[in-house]
């Protein structure tokens, strides 16, 4: 229970690994905030797996992609709960397009949710944090390693691990640590038609541990850089990807 009376956001927390790293949250004592944008019934039942655990959880509604709805999302942690302890900065889409058929609506939707999303959740969020606090963006690798037609995507998630050794820098002083999780090719509800076929197959063949991931992968992580067994990590991208370098196709 290292995350005993911590409080922790987690946006786009209704299912894949979002919805992992809440449940692993709650399970280490955290009392988890399970944000979703429009899958109630998918947070809910979240909710309803941490408490069944003996943790503590709630679903709040609220879309990253707007300010208004971030404000508001946090002033009702502000009053229900007080203080802030963990960010977990999830939230995001993803559009596959060539170049060719690079809409700017798929590029705003994107940037809009991936980066700005993640800058505004970290705004409100400071208003909110003690004399501590850690915040933990995820990223992909596919800020380093590209997939064919994913170059906004890629940039997004570059971008976010450039602000996320930004932040470190400007918010250290503030005793707030900020770090990147990049997951390599992991099931959940949104992948799994991606990785069918073929595709799949090099997808596996190129990953050292010769599986795809599962967000019970990547939530141990998260859990670490929350805690205080990480206190001396902060700026840092880690992966947790299986071993992959490349897309493996």
């Amino acid at each position: 229970m290292k995350l005993s009376g911590k409080i922790a956001v987690v946006t786009g927390a209704s299912k894949g690994i979002g919805a992992g790293i809440a449940r692993a949250l709650g399970d280490a004592g955290a009392t988890v905030i399970v944000n979703y944008a429009s899958s109630k019934d998918d947070a809910d039942e979240v909710v309803s797996l941490i408490q069944s655990k003996g943790g503590k959880a709630r679903a709040i509604q609220a879309d990253m992609s707007k300010s208004a709805d971030i404000t508001r999302m946090f002033e009702a942690i502000r009053d229900d709960f007080g203080t802030l302890d963990i960010l977990v900065n999830n939230a995001g889409v993803a559009v596959f397009q060539m170049i060719e058929d690079l809409t700017e609506e798929a590029f705003h939707q994107q940037f809009n949710l991936n980066v700005l999303g993640y800058l505004l959740a970290t705004r409100e969020a400071l208003k909110h944090f003690g004399t501590l606090g850690s915040i933990i963006n995820i990223s992909s690798i596919l800020s380093t390693d590209p997939y064919l037609a994913s170059s906004v995507y890629s940039a997004t998630k570059g971008a976010v691990d450039t602000l996320t050794f930004a932040l470190s820098r400007e918010l250290g002083p503030r005793g707030i640590r900020v770090n990147s999780i990049l997951p390599g090719h992991t099931n959940t509800p949104g992948t799994s038609g991606n990785f069918a076929g073929t595709l799949g197959e090099k997808l596996i063949a190129g990953t050292p541990l010769g599986r795809f991931g599962e967000p019970e992968d990547i939530a141990p992580v998260v859990v670490f850089l929350a805690s205080d067994d990480a206190h001396w990590v902060t700026g840092e991208s880690i992966r947790v990807s299986g071993g992959v370098r490349g897309v493996g196709y």
